[in-house]
């Protein structure tokens, strides 16, 4: 029996609902010209956000895990927490003025031991309905890490992208006001997104770190930008290297008949994030 099992299948519902001037800022983050009373894709990551008080938040910022009865993450231990990956279905598009509401579900937890030390992922199953119906399920992938002792890897060399392997690119260089403003509207308060110091000396990164939310929202506004609004029916997607502010972000994206693939690239090339998706 795991230490876990009695977390497994514990749930919160949380509710909200759609302001226009929530959609506006969000649009404004994002640098979209969409306008309208239909919210873009990734529209439900700024909905139901964390609501803990902040005399309940611990010193990295995210809300204090503990085992009271009704606390919804379990209380592990391992002090480094980063969102990993995601497999979202959008079924019906999220209107101005709507109420939402949204399960979650812890699916399962766990544990294993990899290069940096021990693991432990967390799924959680999301439902997000609007106005009464079901508009986005997500399975959301988190994973607790040891702490590091590792210094900062320096910048990398830059490399430009081979772009003729993508049909689309876009090209930006994410800076602390965006992130500020993305952390803002998700009431985000992990300190690796605006604390400079603390992310470079108790985390080990070499500058502010760029949201894995973040960069799946902006792969969400270029497809938007290539194929119009809410033209996706899945995306899945996966962090696989962090991405920093002030270094060039490289937006990618690619269709082969339905299917598209969609990537975040660092200015060295290295895949920030990468996601597939279908139309």
């Amino acid at each position: 029996m795991s230490e876990w099992d009695n977390w497994i299948g514990r749930s919160i519902i949380q509710r909200d609902w759609l302001t226009p001037a929530l959609l506006n800022r969000f649009r404004a983050t994002l640098d979209s010209n969409e306008t309208g009373d239909i919210a873009p894709q990734a529209i439900h990551w700024i909905l139901c956000t964390p609501n803990a008080a902040t005399a309940e938040l611990g010193c990295d910022g995210h809300p204090l895990r503990n085992d009271r009865p009704n606390s919804f993450m379990p209380p592990i231990t391992l002090p480094r927490r980063m969102w990993a990956s995601s497999k979202v279905e959008f079924l019906s598009p999220i209107r101005i003025g709507a109420e939402i509401e949204r399960i979650s579900t812890i699916a399962s937890i766990i544990e294993k031991h990899g290069s940096t030390g021990r693991l432990v992922f967390v799924d959680i199953a999301h439902k997000t309905s609007a106005a009464g119906e079901i508009s986005v399920k997500e399975m959301q992938t988190l994973v607790y890490r040891e702490a590091t002792t590792a210094s900062a890897a320096p910048c990398p060399a830059t490399k430009e992208p081979d772009f003729k392997k993508w049909d689309f690119h876009r090209s930006l260089t994410p800076n602390e006001a965006l992130l500020f403003r993305f952390s803002a509207i998700t009431f985000n308060s992990h300190r690796i997104h605006y604390d400079a110091p603390y992310a470079m000396v108790e985390e080990g990164y070499r500058g502010l770190v760029v949201h894995g939310p973040l960069m799946a929202s902006l792969l969400l506004n270029l497809s938007e930008r290539k194929f119009g609004c809410n033209q996706v029916k899945t995306f899945d997607f996966r962090a696989q290297s962090p991405a920093f502010a002030g270094e060039t972000l490289h937006l990618v994206g690619r269709r082969d008949g339905d299917a598209i693939t969609l990537a975040a690239l660092g200015g060295d090339a290295r895949i920030c994030l990468l996601g597939e998706g279908e139309l």
